[in-house]
Formats: C-alpha cells, sequence, structure tokens
C-alpha cells in the first residue's frame, strides 16, 4: 500500500505542468479532475448530479489500460454548480462499480483520481480508489462580496450626502425664519394644510418600493446574474432567486389593481371605461412582448415558422387581463364598517364570487394536470423527462403542461431552450410561460389583489394589515409545507417555476406577503425609509423593462468579456447595467416622467 501511495504522489509531481496548463484554461465554476488508470483493463467514470432527481448515470470519460504498469491518464472538466455523484467501472459501465463517491468541486480545483486494483480473495479482485486534492479551489463568492461592499458604501454616501443637504437647509430656513417671523405663522399654515393633503392622497410607497426591487432584481438575474448558479432559474424542481422576481411581479399587478380601482370608481369612472381602459393596456402589453421582446437582431428576419408566441409580457398582459375583467363586475367603492358576524373577513366575505372564480379555475387547472391523458406519458407527470425518473419517460417534459402547448400553439411556436435541457438532457420543447401555467399566475395575481383589498379595508389601522398579512403568509406556508412534504422532490406538487405549480404559488405568495408587509411597515408606517433606490424603477417598470431587454446586447449594457476565470468581469458587467437602469429611472422621476399604458 505505501508503494501505491509513492507512486501516486510521484505521478502527482508528474502531472504538475499538465495541471497548470490546464488552470489556464479553466473557466469559472469549473474544477479539474485527473484520473489515472493502474489496472490492466479500461475504465469508464460515470457520474450524475445530485439536483438532477432520479436520474441516470451519464458517461464522463473512459481511460484506457495501463501500460506495464504505468498508469494512464485522462483529465475532465467537472462543474462545481451542485454536488456530483460519480462512479468507476470497467469497461464499457455496466459492470459492478470499483468505487463510487460525491463530492462538491470547487472552482478551480485540481483533483486527483487514482483506480488501482486491490486483491481481496485469492480468486477476485476488487478496486480501490485514492483521491487527492492537488490544487485547492479558489474562492468563488469573493467578488460578490466585494460587490456587496462597493454598493452599501455608495449607498451610504448617499445618504449621508442627503443628511448633509438636509442639515445645511435647516439652517438656511430658520435663519430666515427669524428674519421673517411675521409671515411664518400663514407659512407653517399653509404647510400643515399641504402636508394634510398629501398624507391624505399619498401614494403606497411600500408598494412602488417592493415593484422596483422586484424589477432591479429581474434586470440584474436577466443580464446573467454575474454567471451565478443560483442568479439563474432552477433547472426543474426548487427555487432560485431568479425564480423570486417574475410571481413577485405578478403579485404586485394584483394589489396595484385593487387600489387603481377603487380610486378610479371613488372618482366616478363608470365600468365601462375600466372595461375600455384594461383591454387597450392588456393589448399593448401582448404587442410589445411578441413583436419586439421575443425576438433581438441575433434572430434575423422574423418568420412565423418558428416564432415564439408565449412570452413574459403575454403572461403579465393575460393575468391583468383575467384579474381585471373579474374585479371590474365584482370590485366595491368602499366597504363600510360593519358589526356583524362576517366583520373580522369582511375583506373576503364581501368579494365572494371573486373566490369562487378563482377555486374553479384552479380546480381546471389540477384536473388538467394530474386527469389529462397524454400519449407516451403517465397520467399526472409533472417531471422534466429526458433521462429524470430513471429515462422512463424522454419525451414527456411538463407532462399535460407540455403536451397543451404543443397541441395548441405547435411545437414550433414554444420555448425551445428550456431551463431543464442541460441537466435533464431533454431533446422537447418546453415553454415556461406556457397556458396552463398562466392560469397559476392568475392566481398569484389574486393574492396580490386579496393584499390590495386588506389594505382599503383597513388602512385606518395599519396593525390590523400587518397582521393579516402575517396569518396569510403563515396559511399560504403550511400549504407549502403540505403540498411539497417540505422536500424539494418527492412532495405532492413540487415547488417549479416552470410548471408554476400550486406550490409555487402558495410559496412566493407566502413570501410576497411577508416581504410587502415588512416594507409597508418601515416605509407607510414608520417612515424609517423612503424606498431609494429602488422606488425610483418602482414608479418606471414598464419604462425600465422593454428599454432593459431591447438594449441588453448593447454597449454599456455588454460588451466582449476578456477574464473568463471569474465573476469578476460578469458581475461588474451585469451590475453595472442594472445601476444604469436604477440611475435612468432616477432621472426621470426628478423629471416627473412616468411611462403608463
Amino acid at each position: 500500500m505505501a508503494a501505491v501511495h509513492s507512486e501516486t504522489l510521484l505521478l502527482v509531481l508528474g502531472l504538475s505542468v499538465l495541471c497548470l496548463a490546464a488552470a489556464n484554461e479553466l473557466k469559472f465554476d469549473e474544477a479539474l479532475l485527473i484520473v489515472n488508470n493502474y489496472l490492466p483493463e479500461p475504465i469508464t467514470l460515470l457520474y450524475v448530479s445530485d439536483y438532477c432527481y432520479q436520474c441516470l448515470l451519464q458517461p464522463l470519460l473512459t481511460v484506457p489500460s495501463a501500460n506495464n504498469s504505468q498508469a494512464i491518464n485522462h483529465t475532465a472538466i467537472i462543474s462545481t454548480h451542485f454536488t456530483v455523484s460519480m462512479q468507476v467501472v470497467k469497461g464499457g459501465g455496466n459492470a459492478v462499480p470499483l468505487c463510487s463517491w460525491k463530492q462538491l468541486y470547487g472552482e478551480h480545483g485540481h483533483y486527483i483520481v487514482s483506480v488501482h486494483s486491490s486483491f481481496k480473495t485469492q480468486d477476485k479482485e476488487a478496486g480501490q480508489c485514492d483521491y487527492i486534492v492537488s490544487r485547492a479551489p479558489s474562492n468563488c463568492y469573493l467578488p460578490l462580496l466585494v460587490a456587496f461592499v462597493c454598493l452599501l458604501c455608495i449607498w451610504g454616501l448617499y445618504y449621508f450626502a442627503i443628511y448633509i443637504f438636509r442639515l445645511g437647509c435647516t439652517q438656511k430656513f430658520t435663519q430666515v425664519f427669524k428674519r421673517k417671523t411675521s409671515c411664518g405663522s400663514d407659512a407653517a399654515v399653509n404647510l400643515e394644510q399641504k402636508n394634510a393633503k398629501v398624507s391624505k392622497h399619498r401614494r403606497l410607497l411600500s408598494l412602488d418600493t417592493f415593484r422596483g426591487f422586484s424589477l432591479t432584481l429581474m434586470v440584474f438575474v436577466n443580464y446573467g446574474g454575474g454567471g451565478y448558479w443560483f442568479f439563474q432559474h432552477a433547472p426543474w424542481n426548487g427555487l432560485t432567486v431568479a425564480d423570486l422576481v417574475m410571481p413577485w411581479f405578478v403579485f404586485i399587478i394584483g394589489t396595484s389593481l385593487a387600489l387603481a380601482f377603487s380610486s378610479m370608481l371613488k372618482r366616478g369612472v363608470h365600468r365601462y371605461q375600466l372595461l375600455r381602459k384594461l383591454t387597450w393596456r392588456t393589448c399593448i402589453l401582448m404587442a410589445i412582448g411578441v413583436f419586439f421582446l421575443n425576438y433581438g437582431p441575433a434572430d434575423g428576419p422574423l418568420s412565423w415558422r418558428w416564432a415564439r408566441i408565449p412570452g413574459v409580457l403575454q403572461r403579465l398582459g393575460f393575468t391583468y387581463l383575467i384579474l381585471s375583467l373579474m374585479h371590474t363586475c365584482f370590485s366595491k367603492r368602499e366597504l363600510v364598517e360593519s358589526h356583524q358576524w362576517s366583520a373580522a373577513v369582511r375583506d373576503i366575505v364581501a368579494y365572494w364570487p371573486e373566490w369562487i372564480i378563482i377555486a374553479a379555475l384552479e380546480t381546471v387547472s389540477l384536473c388538467l394536470t394530474f386527469l389529462l391523458p397524454v400519449p407516451g406519458c403517465p397520467t399526472g407527470y409533472l417531471g422534466p423527462g429526458g433521462i429524470g425518473d430513471y429515462g422512463q419517460y424522454p419525451n414527456c417534459t411538463g407532462g399535460a403542461a407540455g403536451y397543451i402547448d404543443k397541441w395548441l400553439l405547435g411545437a414550433d411556436h414554444i420555448f425551445h431552450h428550456p431551463t431543464c435541457k442541460e441537466l435533464y438532457k431533454t431533446t422537447q420543447p418546453f415553454d415556461p410561460e406556457g397556458i396552463l401555467g398562466t392560469i397559476n399566475s392568475v392566481v398569484t395575481a389574486f393574492f396580490g389583489l386579496q393584499a390590495g383589498k386588506i389594505i382599503l379595508c383597513y388602512r385606518k389601522s395599519p396593525h390590523k394589515i400587518l397582521k393579516r398579512f402575517l396569518l396569510w403568509s403563515i396559511l399560504l406556508g403550511i400549504i407549502s409545507a403540505i403540498l411539497t412534504k417540505c422536500a424539494r422532490d418527492g412532495g405532492f406538487i413540487p415547488i417549479n417555476k416552470n410548471l408554476w405549480s400550486l406550490s409555487f404559488v402558495s410559496t412566493l405568495s407566502c413570501f410576497s406577503f411577508l416581504l410587502l408587509g415588512l416594507l409597508f411597515y418601515v416605509i407607510d408606517v414608520r417612515h424609517w425609509w423612503g424606498g431609494q433606490p429602488f422606488i425610483y424603477p418602482g414608479m418606471n417598470s414598464i419604462f425600465v423593462y422593454v428599454g432593459h431587454s431591447l438594449l441588453a446586447t448593447y454597449f454599456p449594457f455588454n460588451w466582449e468579456v476578456k477574464n473568463w476565470t471569474s465573476h469578476a468581469e460578469f458581475l461588474a458587467q451585469d451590475v453595472l447595467g442594472t445601476s444604469i437602469w436604477v440611475f435612468i429611472s432616477f432621472l426621470l422621476y426628478k423629471q416627473k416622467f412616468f411611462l403608463k399604458i
């Protein structure tokens, strides 16, 4: 055994030049694996990511047999995103594993596996694997930490400058006030009346801030998120940061709808005018999504043969249409205080027809998902297909949701690069903004509408609003825990952004109630924060979203990256692009320019 280890160490020294050359070729989120074969027969290295649920092992590389007891080595580049399970087998891959292990590889780390024989008995040979880390991995999160500290310093300097400016203005005002005491009382009265008027008609700044925070995060992840995997969408089941932003935006649509409709009805706007306005807005959103955001200059001339029909703005537009049509029919100008048994739940009881409609829509969604027969697939299938589920259903990506999209829209008119394509080796198109998922998008917006109703019903008692937000978040959290069995995979209905599953709706609505409640308390109740800088893009959301999508490939939002070995330049590019849009929205805010549809 000592001789074997000595040979291994000598081989490590002999491979130093190879490792140095390979290190120059490694990009971010990559590690180098070197496999040495001492056996007199070839070996195959099989792998599977632990994030890939019930997936088949895939061949990574094959190493030829040793040459006169001298090891033959091959190298492979490994992703460092998720933990990887590996097996070494003799020959082509169907034999009993010689050894197996799990490892979360680190960025730019060098790992050496030496496979040699060990004799358990006289007639049966077994394999043994020695594992050595020849080069320690680098810290891939250091650029993220530096970017966070820099943004925090900029934010602190901004508020420090505001404090100094206000301090100077206060001293100047005090001097002027002492000189002109005669008109001071009148000015104070006028100022008090103005403030009273502002507070009476004051916008819900926490909602604008929530919208702006969601939009800023959306711009950042759409630009690439610095190349970090958790700023990308989850391959299938589970949640990442990128999966949070769109449902938050949908939730905000519902809340804004409740507040806007209440205000317009109080001003005497007729319901037919509301219908005309919501129809126009829906058409504009869908037209922008279909004709501008689904394509770019790199796509070439638009052709109906491959034109994608679904999209983000299309889903937002259709969600807004359904919800606004429903609320136009059943919205109330004012909810009168009542001492009846239903007073404690008047925000629900007063809108009971809407609850029946939403329950019916969700019932239709669940029935289609779990009862619709899909050719070649099990009924109720929720998996990604490909190598998932041990490769039994390779062409069943998305189950009923994918089948409905291909049946109604055609396979050429939906998304051909779903997030599961790389990890699960899928071949079928699947659209994350498909038809069936749009029903649950309406449900998400309805929970946002419920938040708006709570604000309208209890606007004189902010603490009642906060208590109800907390109760809703607890209730939805319990529903999520039951549906998912508190696991990423294997629950009754896993959290899945691609399918926009019911557990995804309940989980993200839970987060939305909590976040909106926190912002409401900090900004609108305690006035500790004005929502800057997120409030600026929040008040020009359609301008920022369309603008960042159309100009994503142009400088200074994008340039040719020179250093692919680190996240640093990618992160700098994406942070700069996002910051530019926040600054543009700040300038528009100062000019009182707000693009509305």
